[in-house]
């Protein structure tokens, strides 16, 4: 039998004799894997994976083991393609394997992006670079991901390092304690990463980050104020515009649009929830209340406290990584709209269908949808606007102005009016619409066309399950 064949027989056999059985085994394999595959005594840095394994159980520490396997190779070895089968079985094994050879930088590692970083390594990225100034302590352990009170004290960056080395001990893991500044951008960002995650809570340092983003061309998640608030349902993505109820947003916002000129493309984890506390006033070693200025280590980051329920950045982390793995795998993943018409919008919506068809056909008797149909198309399909609009022009009550001028038409005006036909389109377009043929879209409006189409053709799908 050959060493896959007695693998999979092991990895089998551990299931069938129970959990205390099957860590016996894989340490067993471990073992005679780690004998045939020890290298060079120097870790590689190239993105080439390092290993980690326990040294003895008294030490209580890590012994590194400098094998080299590179990322392309991770899922042919037999453990790392069991570990990561759900993982395969969902995206394939292809897009799996974009996940695997992937680079992402983690920068801010609390609450949230401790979480972020945690289930980008379980998700099977191959290459993680973790930034973090600061160290573990004893009050962050209500929303770290994997620290413990043996941690405190511990730089984060290390103290992730040395948790992930267990859980997933092929990706290649570099861990810099470091503040993130004009100094260090190069060091962090160069490398070209297929992904960065903002995890910081300084304003500052968050608007020098993402406009460094953007100015390189790199994609960037950005995580906004996940204190103070304790409604899961409330989270949203959704472009940096359109985060209108987060006053660390909105400060983003103007500050990126003052010093940088960016308007928005930037994609924000937020909640629409107020926040349910303010920040805590600052008391001195004497217990009276003083200046926070005149104890900050770093000038610029906040020395008061903000109250924060744990569940909440673990969850922002949580969808920042199910973000960026989807991202990085090209599952295309529809997200909820920001605004959402109330059902008088959409009885409105599908009284205007009706009245239209009479106008244009003489009869309304080919509109094959209804109210709840026109939910499904105005909301899933088209976000609440028009189907020419690519990115928000509109946030606020801008957006609410704005919905009151849309109307529902027939995209193929040879075919019904049903759901995978109808598009969303301001007043003015739709006159548009019906003057022209789709011949005429397809030729002068390729990429409109194209995206039109695909999007009424999910709507079909969905409807024929």
């Amino acid at each position: 039998m050959n060493d896959k064949a007695k693998s999979l027989a092991l990895i089998g056999a551990g299931a069938l004799l129970g959990s205390g059985a099957t860590v016996a085994l894989l340490r067993l394999l471990t073992s005679s894997r780690e004998a045939t595959l020890q290298s060079s005594n120097e870790a590689k840095s190239n993105g080439n994976a390092v290993l980690y394994a326990p040294a003895a159980e008294d030490s209580g520490s890590l012994k590194e083991k400098n094998y080299e396997v590179d990322s392309a190779d991770l899922l042919k070895d037999d453990i790392v393609s069991e570990q990561l089968t759900r993982n395969i079985q969902f995206f394939g094994f292809d897009a799996q394997q974009k996940v695997t050879t992937s680079y992402v930088v983690v920068i801010g590692l609390g609450g949230v992006g401790s979480h972020a970083a945690s289930m980008l390594l379980r998700s099977g990225v191959g290459r993680l670079l973790l930034v973090d100034f600061d160290q573990v302590s004893l009050s962050s352990l209500n929303r770290h991901a994997v620290a413990t009170r043996t941690d405190v004290g511990t730089p984060k960056a290390l103290c992730l390092k040395k948790h992930f080395s267990l859980i997933y001990p092929e990706c290649h893991i570099d861990a810099k304690v470091l503040l993130y500044d004009d100094s260090s951008e190069e060091e962090i960002l160069s490398g070209d990463p297929d992904f960065v995650l903002d995890c910081i809570d300084n304003i500052d340092t968050k608007v020098a980050l993402l406009a460094a983003c953007v100015r390189r061309g790199l994609k960037v998640l950005s995580a906004t104020g996940a204190g103070a608030r304790a409604d899961p349902t409330r989270i949203r993505v959704a472009d940096l515009r359109e985060s209108t109820n987060d006053p660390l947003s909105r400060s983003v916002r103007q500050r990126l649009r003052r010093d940088h000129s960016i308007e928005g493309g930037i994609p924000v984890v937020f909640s629409l929830e107020k926040p349910k506390a303010k920040l805590l006033p600052f008391k001195g070693p004497n217990g009276e209340e003083e200046n926070p200025s005149d104890y900050q280590v770093v000038p610029g980051f906040r020395v008061r406290i903000i109250p924060v329920l744990g569940t909440i950045p673990a969850i922002f982390g949580q969808i920042m990584a199910s973000y960026v793995v989807t991202q990085l795998a090209e599952l295309q993943v529809h997200v909820e709209p920001i605004v959402n018409f109330d059902m008088d919008h959409y009885r409105a919506l599908h009284q205007r269908l009706i009245e239209h068809e009479e106008i244009i056909y003489g009869t309304s008797v080919n509109v094959q949808v209804d109210i709840e149909e026109v939910m499904y198309v105005a909301k899933e399909l088209w976000h609440c606007r028009s189907a020419r609009d690519l990115t928000t022009k509109e946030v606020g009550r801008g957006m609410w102005r704005s919905v009151n001028e849309l109307m529902l038409v027939r995209w193929d005006r040879s075919k019904p009016a049903s759901a995978w036909n109808l598009i969303l389109l301001k007043f003015t377009e739709a006159d548009e619409h019906e003057s022209s043929t789709l011949e005429d879209i397809k030729a002068n409006e390729p990429e409109f066309f194209k995206r039109v189409t695909s999007t009424l053709k999910r709507a079909e799908l969905d409807f024929s399950l």
